[in-house]
């Protein structure tokens, strides 16, 4: 079998790609070719430290596997990352490993893609202001995979609680995008947010990627029209927006079982604000057209993604794919 590096890893998967095997995911799971299994999650630290594992089955490309990652926020101060796992994939015909590859460049930049991918069909047409809240890790990852899929946006704001940190990280924006993903940056700024409720009023497209575990942003601050992609909640007592906000919007999920349990709406669903028919649909549905999407520029949006093993896996895949014909990575025999 093959391990595949960070760097590996990086050389072997770009945006577009991403983005299009993330869709080839979706619309498989909305076909049923595709199963999730339950999720593990533990809090070494609630808000400082935990890992999940998760795990699933492509039945179309006939491979499962599972990931282990970890986060640990602390590790910022040791100089060492605070997102790090594997990704392990397994051939279904056989059973053996096809390949390890590191977890932490997939994990991101396939959440990357689920939340573009949510305002792709769900944001209005002439949308041009994004708000990306929180300026860890994921970050970066979404403003690129935005940036990839939405070409009528014109700014692009970030908010974090730490304002010397949130300056650093939009000041560096720019070079690091063309560097690290190539991105095309005419026409678009890059603004730190001073205030997180004038920053939500003016966004078209919020996408928010914190561990809160209290709800941030307010009903009222979110004007007629927005779309959020909710990315940060994917464990239990997670909540990054106000429970009303989630009841007066058309909601979709990613898969539905794991967010009704650790998504953005688990909260919601055990205040009873919100009930399970609520849920419009599966984005792979909407994709495919078996579910509406937006029907008026009032609306206001909302796309619940918890994440699932299988677009690790695929991406995993895909990544150990362009490796065997590039030799990258080392060859290890079990």
């Amino acid at each position: 079998m093959r391990f595949l590096s960070d760097h590996d890893v990086r050389q072997g998967l770009n945006v577009p790609q991403v983005i299009h095997l993330v869709e080839t995911v979706y619309k498989a799971r909305s076909e049923e070719n595709t199963e999730t299994w339950p999720t593990i999650f533990y809090d070494f630290l609630p808000g400082k430290a935990d890992m999940d594992i998760k795990s699933g089955y492509l039945k179309s490309d006939k491979v499962f596997g599972h990931k282990t990652i970890t986060w640990f926020a602390e590790n910022e101060a040791k100089q060492l990352p605070t997102l790090t796992g594997l990704i392990n994939v397994f051939d279904a015909d056989t059973g053996r490993s096809l390949g390890i590859t590191e977890a932490s460049y997939i994990t991101g930049i396939r959440t990357g893609a689920s939340g573009a991918i949510g305002a792709k069909y769900l944001a209005r047409k002439d949308s041009e202001t994004l708000l990306v809240v929180g300026s860890g890790n994921q970050a970066i990852f979404q403003i690129a995979c935005a940036l990839s899929v939405l070409p009528n946006l014109k700014t692009v704001c970030v908010a974090g609680r730490d304002q010397e940190k949130l300056r650093t990280f939009v000041n560096t924006l720019p070079h690091r995008l063309q560097s690290e993903f190539g991105t095309n940056l005419e026409n678009v700024t890059f603004e730190a947010a001073e205030s997180l409720e004038e920053a939500v009023k003016s966004s078209d497209i919020i996408i928010t990627v914190t561990s809160s575990r209290t709800p941030i942003i307010k009903r009222e601050w979110v004007k007629e029209g927005t779309h959020l992609s909710c990315i940060g909640a994917d464990m239990t007592g997670k909540q990054e927006i106000d429970s009303s906000l989630v009841s007066q919007a058309i909601l979709y999920v990613d898969d539905r079982e794991h967010c009704i349990h650790v998504g953005e709406i688990e909260i919601p669903l055990k205040e009873g604000k919100i009930t399970e028919s609520h849920i419009r649909g599966e984005i792979g549905d909407l994709i495919l057209g078996k579910i509406k999407g937006r029907t008026s520029n009032e609306q206001i949006t909302i796309f619940d993604a918890t994440g699932m093993a299988i677009l690790d896996i695929y991406a995993a895949k895909t990544a150990l794919q362009t490796a065997e014909e590039r030799n990258l990575g080392v060859k290890i025999d079990i």
